[in-house]
């Protein structure tokens, strides 16, 4: 049944709009991946912001997969529809085009809310909608959870740590943060993010979560992320050098998505309201990263490695301490850096093939720079 008419996203057999046209989708046509049953009284409606993106697609289809009914908002700034095109359909699964710094009025039991471009060629090539993503939307959310009741979890960064100057970084650490620099709109806007939270913890008795996010890798990352994983990998499958911006002395904590994702699941569906820092502790330079990629690619065994100058506010060292999660969440990181860094390989070369059979090729992106000096973000 193919007719013109205005958005609509729906469950089970009625209409939804593809492309300008409805398309009667059957849930008896379709192929889902395995979902496990849950009871009546078991099963939650989750509220995912941002859900089409990398994160937040892996998070859909493990809270799908666990049997909750899901839905997902986003605005696709950064987001992929494809990302979650595999549960379009589903009785237990919803997809909302809408931007999160407009109220949202849905019945849901729990929000992840991870809306906010990322990537730092993403936040910086738009700091406004930057700032108000994490702040308007926020308290949007904010408002919802108290309306509705609903657990809010926030998904903040390690960036509120800024450039730190105590190692490691425990989540008592304060941070070092330039309020007016390039990464500003970004790392502030989710301090100010963190604070609104505690606010309506405090003053409305919302039940809040914040997971302090470090480097996070794997499939359905965008290649043009601008950090040292991505960049790394597209630049050797593109046969181009390695760029390592300053001296390759900075450190970063890496981790794959399923670590992450699971980290957020139990922290949600924990009792700790407090912040707890998600990722994998162990701590490397960008030629390390190097030397561990090699091993996984002959491509990028044979990488030369291209030396520019530091960027302003990049962190020098992340040393994170995840001794809350291991401690209070039973959390820990299980995947390998070498089986994830071979996974994403493998996603980034289909990704090219397919690319190429469309006549794209994308290149490691830099954010937009008042001197034009290339950037990399670690």
């Amino acid at each position: 049944l193919f007719c013109s008419g205005l958005l609509l996203i729906s469950q089970h057999d009625r209409p939804r709009l593809i492309s300008g046209m409805f398309i009667l989708i059957s849930s008896f046509s379709q192929k889902y991946p395995p979902v496990k049953f849950l009871s009546e009284k078991d099963r939650k409606r989750i509220l995912i912001t941002g859900g089409a993106g990398f994160v937040g697609s892996h998070l859909t289809d493990k809270l799908m997969m666990d049997g909750h009914e899901v839905t997902v908002v986003d605005n696709f700034f950064t987001g992929r529809k494809r990302n979650v095109e595999h549960w379009i359909g589903h009785e237990n699964f919803e997809l909302i085009n809408h931007d999160v710094v407009e109220p949202l009025y849905i019945e849901v039991d729990q929000i992840y809310h991870l809306a906010s471009p990322a990537s730092p060629p993403n936040y910086m090539y738009n700091p406004i909608k930057t700032l108000k993503t994490n702040t308007i939307g926020t308290l949007n959310m904010l408002g919802l959870a108290k309306r509705v009741g609903a657990r809010l979890l926030l998904a903040s960064t390690s960036e509120v740590y800024g450039d730190p100057e105590v190692h490691p970084q425990n989540e008592e650490y304060w941070g070092h943060v330039n309020p007016i620099g390039p990464r500003a709109c970004y790392d502030e806007g989710k301090r100010v993010a963190e604070t609104m939270c505690y606010a309506y913890m405090k003053q409305e008795g919302v039940e809040v979560r914040v997971a302090r996010i470090f480097n996070t890798f794997g499939s359905r990352m965008h290649m043009n992320d601008g950090r040292v994983v991505s960049n790394f990998i597209l630049q050797a499958l593109q046969g181009e050098p390695l760029t390592v911006y300053g001296s390759g002395s900075q450190t970063r904590a890496f981790q794959y998505v399923s670590d992450l994702v699971n980290g957020l699941v139990s922290l949600m569906n924990s009792n700790i309201s407090s912040p707890v820092n998600l990722v994998n502790p162990t701590y490397r330079y960008p030629l390390s990263m190097y030397f561990t990629l090699s091993k996984t690619s002959d491509t990028l065994s044979r990488s030369q490695i291209q030396f520019l100058p530091e960027a302003q506010d990049d962190p020098r060292r992340r040393r994170p301490d995840i001794r809350k999660a291991k401690m209070m969440l039973g959390w820990e990181p299980v995947v390998p850096l070498e089986e994830g860094l071979n996974k994403t390989i493998q996603y980034f070369s289909r990704e090219l093939e397919h690319q190429a059979n469309n006549q794209y090729i994308p290149k490691p992106k830099a954010a937009r720079q008042k001197k034009g000096r290339p950037r990399q973000h670690n």
